[in-house]
């Protein structure tokens, strides 16, 4: 009974972690839409927001190797999570923070929004899969 209790709560965290990553992406993609005609639609929202929960979910919680003092080496996936995280988080940020105050930045900003989202996501979905591939 305690083991279930134990997965479903891990399963509940996984799952407001995705959440948080559908709204990181609502966000970014709110703000690149309004400053790239071409993305303002509502699938390239829902697409931000898919990736998004799908790389916060498989990235954020990766399994970690298990630490031997004999062959200490990086641990890419873990590398990868934290580096895609901050990459993917500081973007929403950014773009949270464009929104709110009603900047109108050059439009190379919101490119390099775009591209830091998707690379930050993409980290995290690589970390995810190559740490469960291990396991």
């Amino acid at each position: 009974m305690r083991f279930r209790v134990r997965k479903t709560a891990h399963v509940f965290e996984r799952v407001g972690l995705a959440m948080a990553g559908a709204a990181c992406g609502l966000f970014v993609g709110a703000y690149v839409g309004t400053a790239i005609s071409h993305l303002t639609t509502q699938g390239f929202l829902l697409l931000m927001m898919l990736l998004g929960f799908v790389g916060f979910y498989l990235g954020i919680d990766t399994p970690q190797l298990p630490f031997d003092e004999a062959h200490s080496r990086i641990d890419a996936a873990e590398f990868l999570s934290s580096a895609g995280t901050l990459c993917a988080t500081f973007t929403a940020l950014a773009s949270v923070a464009i929104i709110v105050l009603r900047l109108e930045p050059h439009i190379v900003w919101s490119w390099l929004a775009l591209l830091g989202w998707v690379a930050g996501v993409a980290m995290q979905i690589v970390a995810g899969a190559k740490a469960r591939m291990r396991k």
